[in-house]
Formats: structure tokens, sequence, C-alpha cells
């Protein structure tokens, strides 16, 4: 049971990250940066693969 709750943390956890990268990403001001730079700012990529490794980890928990 214990570890059934740690993967619906962890899931609900990886979709908050997901969404906040995404946020991130398709922001303004790093939608700007990729225009004159091409860099995705860190914090986008940190939050969609933080985000997806919590997810993938939080369904093998609730397994």
């Amino acid at each position: 049971m214990n570890n059934k709750i740690i993967g619906i943390v962890l899931i609900v956890i990886g979709i908050a990250l997901i969404v906040w990268g995404y946020d991130v990403y398709s922001a303004a001001t790093s939608q700007l940066s990729r225009a004159f730079s091409g860099d995705t700012p860190i914090e986008a990529w940190a939050g969609i693969i933080g985000g997806a490794v919590c997810v993938l980890v939080g369904i093998k928990k609730f397994k």
C-alpha cells in the first residue's frame, strides 16, 4: 500500500514538472532567446525530463 501512495505522488509531481517545464519552454522570453541565440533554457529541459522520470518511476512503483 505504501508503494502505491509513493507512486501516485511521484506521478502527480511528474505531471506538474512537465507542465511547468513546458510553460517555461513556451514563455515569451524563452521564445525570444530561442529566436536570437537558439538556446533553450535549462529550466525547461530540467522540468520536462525530470517530470518524465518522475512519472516513469511513479508508474513502476504503482504496479
